[in-house]
């Protein structure tokens, strides 16, 4: 079979040739289309539910929430293992996949059935899907260095302006904020004046609920004019909340600056992020969407930010924490060195060897073209390009070497012993 083949390929070289030549330029296109990363993506293909029930403790959330959503995510196609985790105020559910699941449909599996355990959950308490990445996804991270913006300020600056900028750049899943503290108005009261006033804790919460939004009314017309009216009560500063009404005695209101005080805080932290020893920080973490080019992905942050930080504040500008894209780019140095250090050695070692520079260029050749086919293979098989992938091309660019130099030899032994046969002298003659 071996043989007919050669002879095959010997008769038709020119095709042989075309062949070559199409699937290298088919690995070209593929090299462009493969996705580039640092490292090999081996997390598992899953699926993450997040539930947040804030002052719960790990045991509630175990009992009310963790549970009956394991319980009843149980039997969704294609599902390996379902995990439970359950902490202060939060639980995680993990639905492990098999592997050539596509995530997008896990995904959409997943939410049909969160859609039927809703109403096992207590009241106000809404599960919601992680973003669709993995463990390995956190490409990009990033600081705001505004020295004249405290903590709050820098938090609400990355929340409602330049997180919502960058989740809007293609191949990017989620841009997670941390550091910092969410501004919140903080009621503090006086539980012998809400006694002396007959008044509960939950009187007050409703009352505060109640006056902090906006209602819409119906049309008033009035000399031809058409007029819509709408009620504005969106709490804008301290002062609003301090005059809302909770009670009233005689016609008199009772106000919360009657019964406490108010004042701006920030929500619960259960941690700091410090940078480098010289103070916290705020900023953000890129994540990067299922089976992207990394590489890509963080280039596109990095113009899109260029943008934002027109639009920043004077003096605050972008720090970037950690950027995956010089260990990428340091990955694909390296190969093209190798790549160019074995090509040479090869051409030294073969002209030595067989003082034949076709010899040779048949065997250089032969790198480029196994390692664009290498390529298409990796797309078929859905592989990255990474330092495991990189470096396994640039080892086997050894044996590919090794092969051409035994098969050049090999031709060359075979025709030298064709050239001496005394049969072959006789037929000439």
């Amino acid at each position: 079979m071996v043989q007919k083949l050669i002879e095959v390929s010997l008769h038709n070289r020119y095709i042989v040739l075309l062949l070559a030549a199409g699937l290298f330029v088919w690995g070209i296109f593929s090299i462009q289309k493969n996705p580039i990363d640092a490292i090999p993506d081996l997390s598992e293909n899953q699926v993450i539910v997040f539930t947040e029930w804030s002052g719960r403790g790990p045991q509630i959330m175990e009992d009310q929430v963790t549970y009956p959503l394991v319980s009843n995510l149980q039997g969704i196609p294609k599902v390996k293992n379902i995990r439970g985790t359950s902490m202060f105020g939060m639980s995680f559910v993990y639905i492990i996949f098999e592997d050539n699941v596509d995530v997008y449909w896990a995904r959409t599996r997943v939410l049909e059935r969160l859609n039927y355990a809703q109403r096992l959950l207590p009241q106000d308490v809404t599960p919601t899907l992680g973003p669709d990445g993995t463990g390995v996804g956190h490409v990009f991270w990033y600081t705001l260095d505004a020295k004249q913006m405290d903590l709050g300020e820098q938090r609400a600056l990355q929340d409602w302006y330049v997180k919502f900028a960058l989740q809007t750049v293609p191949g990017v899943a989620e841009v997670a904020s941390f550091g910092g503290f969410e501004k919140q108005y903080q009621v503090i009261i006086d539980p012998v004046k809400l006694q002396y006033y007959n008044l509960s804790m939950m009187d007050v919460m409703k009352q505060v609920k109640a006056n902090n939004n906006d209602v819409g009314g119906r049309k008033f017309e009035m000399s031809d004019m058409a007029y819509i009216i709408r009620g504005l009560g969106y709490i804008k500063n301290k002062a609003d909340v301090e005059n809302i009404a909770v009670s009233n005695i005689n016609g008199i209101p009772i106000r919360i600056k009657d019964i406490g005080s108010v004042q701006m805080g920030s929500d619960l932290r259960l941690g700091i992020f410090d940078e480098n020893g010289e103070g916290e920080a705020v900023g953000g973490i890129v994540v990067m969407r299922y089976g992207e080019n990394a590489d890509n992905v963080i280039n596109a942050v990095k113009i899109k930010m260029k943008e934002v930080e027109k639009g920043l504040p004077e003096g605050v500008t972008f720090k970037t924490a950690y950027d995956r894209s010089t260990l990428i780019e340091a990955a694909i140095e390296t190969i093209k060195e190798k790549l160019f250090e074995e090509i040479i050695i090869v051409c030294i070692i073969v002209m030595l060897f067989l003082f034949n520079w076709r010899s040779a260029l048949s065997i250089i050749i032969q790198i480029p073209v196994t390692i664009a086919v290498s390529f298409i293979l990796l797309n078929a098989f859905g592989l990255s390009s990474n330092i495991m992938s990189l470096t396994g091309i640039a080892l086997a660019i050894g044996v590919i070497v090794d092969n051409g130099i035994i098969m050049s030899e090999n031709a060359y032994r075979n025709l030298s012993l064709w050239q001496n046969d005394p049969a072959n002298k006789k037929t000439e003659a």
